[in-house]
């Protein structure tokens, strides 16, 4: 990271009085942890605060303190707009509208498209949240307890209860500061990586049934018409794919979502020696190497036999 860069970012940020903070469509926990963190402690300053998510925010994520205030679209002026874990402008959806180009961009994804004036972009973290954990004391900016709780529980859900393949000492540490700010370890990891609702181990149940292989890559699809009959409120798989990704022998896991605007949701997971974020690119996603999606328009059957077809080839999974 480029000190110059994050030191006049983070000034900027400091003298900045009215300051919109958002992320990515489909917020996952990376997302919502870093947007409420970041969102509190400027909050902790006195600084007046707009949280916007354009699909709002996730049933599954509303014990966390702050999710009251995010809304859905952006309203007024802003002294500075911060995107937060969002590799594109494009997966902002319509939360800019209206809006001029951000300020910071602050993100780990290594498909980052540098969209900001300040791009604070750093692939070797394991989290968002684990910039700001770093970043926020740093330059001054409070951590208090619910910005500990906001932190911590995007750390813990990107890196899979810090068992992902990237996690480093430096994550673990901080993580270790935020549980000595307040932050509920046990409790985060418990609502974020275990509880599931009984419609949503409904939901898991269909699309476990059509679970196909072939040598060593897997996937599942889940239709509009599965959501609707067992009464999942989601538009996700209910993290179905963080699941299959543990099933031995497979290099590639994939999850296939139809949406109710004519997309198909893709999920890619991998094991280290496959890149799963340059297939996404491929369809106009991103992600890690490990981790990575893409929304791609069309019949839910050929998509899948095409992203199927093109992993194969570009991981030569033959």
């Amino acid at each position: 990271m480029d000190e110059t860069l994050l030191n006049d970012a983070f000034q900027e940020l400091h003298s900045a009085q009215r300051v919109l903070v958002i992320s990515h469509i489909r917020p996952d926990g990376d997302a919502v942890g870093s947007l409420l963190g970041l969102g509190l402690s400027l909050q902790a300053l006195n600084k007046e605060v707009q949280l916007v998510l354009s699909d709002g925010i996730p049933v599954i994520f509303r014990h966390l303190p702050g999710s009251e205030q995010v809304q859905k679209q952006a309203n007024g002026e802003f002294d500075m707009i911060v995107v937060v874990d969002c590799s594109d402008m494009k997966r902002t959806g319509d939360a800019l509208i209206n809006q001029p180009l951000p300020d910071i961009n602050l993100d780990h994804h290594p498909t980052n498209t540098d969209f900001g004036k300040y791009n604070l972009v750093d692939s070797n973290a394991v989290a968002t949240a684990e910039m700001l954990s770093e970043y926020l004391p740093r330059f001054g900016f409070p951590i208090t307890t619910k910005v500990a709780n906001a932190l911590l529980f995007g750390m813990i859900t990107d890196t899979l209860g810090f068992r992902t393949f990237n996690m480093t000492p430096k994550a673990l540490e901080l993580s270790a500061r935020l549980m000595e700010a307040g932050g509920d370890l046990p409790g985060l990891y418990q609502r974020g990586l275990l509880n599931r609702t009984y419609e949503a181990a409904r939901y898991w149940g269909v699309g476990l049934s059509n679970l196909e292989r072939e040598g060593r890559i897997i996937w599942a699809s889940l239709s509009m018409e599965d959501r609707r009959t067992v009464k999942y409120p989601g538009r996700d798989d209910a993290d179905l794919i963080s699941f299959l990704s543990t099933i031995e022998d497979t290099d590639v896991a994939i999850m296939f979502v139809e949406q109710g605007n004519g997309n198909v949701k893709v999920s890619w997971r991998s094991q280290p020696a496959y890149d799963v974020s340059q297939v996404a690119m491929h369809f106009d996603g991103g992600g890690h190497a490990a981790a990575a999606g893409a929304s791609v328009k069309g019949d839910l059957k050929e998509i899948q036999d095409n992203v199927i077809a093109q992993t194969k080839t570009m991981l030569s999974l033959m």
